[in-house]
């Protein structure tokens, strides 16, 4: 009986180790499995975690590589990448906001460059470059150059100042001082940091000319007393101070006089002929002429000018230089063809002619050929019709009367 009894309790002890056993084996497969799915959680979680950063690097690349299309430029510009450091510059661009400026940092962001815009804002506009504004390459600073700026740059392209009369007879002393204040800030800049400086100068300091059309060694015939003097003698101060600091300092310099340009981000209400005539006739309103209309003006698409600015800035030739278009318009018949290309129903008027217009103006672009191999490409009708393209959903945008052209009077830029 005992035997029995021992046999019943060693069969009774295993049974009972059994179920422990079982237990012990559920509860392993459920930690396992707890276990599993916590990571195959974690493992889901770490690549969603993974794709997501891989999704943001790829974003922050194609930004890296391109411009975001805009309402003021509704296409896409590419940058490549330059894979050596030493073969991308930094670029200084003074107005990097303005109409000129803007098409500029355009074609030097597609080279590859890196670059620094330099605007107060006065006359450029924030939309003529945000589709940069996101890209790593680019920089927008607020500042006026009259004030002195410290940065480390390789070229300066210098082109801050007021362009079109009514702006810059608003506030001729502020023009003066962008001129000559603002010119001696960027030549000490370039001083400094040793590098190339290239002068937007203006075909204004030809004054009214009394040779024709005008060649670079023409000394101009300027009324330094005029309403259009503050511009026109500002620019040729700011020329005599690029050579003396060429000649004291050693500073390389550039000197581009620029011819009437026009084309799209040219600011609506700037008073220029172009502007006015494009604004008035696509609104079918009078389109207004001060003076005859027998003065004439050559006229040059704003690719072309960029172009030439850039090949000046890296030729080896440190005089002045035309850059603009011979083809030349009476300011009557430049009416007329505007009218035409726009199907418009307005009426052309005469109106009293502006002090101190010119009565020609046509650039001898022989030292252009001949020094930097630049010639205008863009026929003046092709370049129009951009520029009607342009003005035409600037003001699908205002409304029919959101913008009203601006006369020959002194006024401040409008947004």
């Amino acid at each position: 009986m005992a035997d029995n009894d021992n046999d019943n309790n060693k069969r009774g002890s295993s049974s009972i180790g059994d179920d422990d056993d079982l237990e012990s084996l559920e509860a392993k497969n459920k930690r396992t499995k707890l276990l599993v799915s916590s990571t195959s959680t974690s493992t889901s979680t770490t690549t969603n975690k993974c794709t997501r950063t891989q999704r943001f690097i790829e974003d922050q690349q194609l930004l890296a590589s391109q411009s975001i299309p805009t309402h003021t430029t509704p296409y896409t510009m590419y940058t490549p990448k330059i894979v050596c450091d030493s073969s991308r510059l930094k670029i200084l661009i003074t107005g990097g906001a303005g109409f000129v400026g803007s098409h500029l940092v355009d074609k030097l962001m597609q080279v590859g460059h890196e670059i620094i815009v330099l605007d107060n804002f006065f006359t450029g506009q924030k939309k003529n470059i945000e589709h940069w504004t996101h890209h790593p390459n680019f920089t927008v600073i607020r500042h006026d150059i009259t004030e002195p700026i410290l940065l480390e740059v390789d070229q300066i392209y210098h082109l801050a100042c007021p362009a079109s009369p009514p702006h810059y007879q608003y506030n001729p002393v502020k023009t003066i001082k962008t001129s000559t204040m603002g010119t001696l800030n960027m030549l000490g800049l370039a001083k400094r940091v040793k590098a190339r400086i290239l002068l937007a100068s203006t075909s204004e300091i030809y004054g009214d000319p009394n040779i024709h059309p005008q060649p670079e060694s023409y000394w101009g015939n300027v009324n330094t007393l005029g309403p259009r003097s503050c511009y026109d003698e500002g620019k040729r101060v700011a020329e005599t101070m690029m050579y003396a600091y060429k000649e004291q300092n050693n500073v390389e310099v550039r000197i581009a006089r620029i011819f009437n340009t026009f084309g799209p981000r040219m600011h609506p209400n700037d008073g220029r002929v172009v502007s006015n005539f494009i604004i008035q006739a696509l609104q079918n309103k009078d389109i207004t002429i001060y003076g005859d209309g027998n003065q004439t003006r050559s006229f040059q698409y704003v690719n072309d000018l960029v172009e030439g600015l850039v090949k000046l800035m890296n030729s080896d030739y440190d005089g002045p230089v035309n850059i603009g278009n011979p083809d030349e318009y009476s300011i009557k018949n430049f009416a007329e063809q505007i009218k035409e290309m726009t199907s418009s129903q307005s009426k052309i008027i005469y109106l009293p002619k502006v002090a101190d217009d010119p009565t020609q103006r046509n650039p001898d672009i022989t030292t252009a050929k001949a020094k930097l191999n630049w010639s205008p490409q863009w026929h003046v009708k092709a370049g129009l019709a951009k520029a009607v393209e342009y003005f035409q959903a600037v003001l699908d945008m205002a409304g029919d009367d959101g913008i009203k052209p601006t006369g020959p009077e002194a006024s401040k830029p409008k947004a």
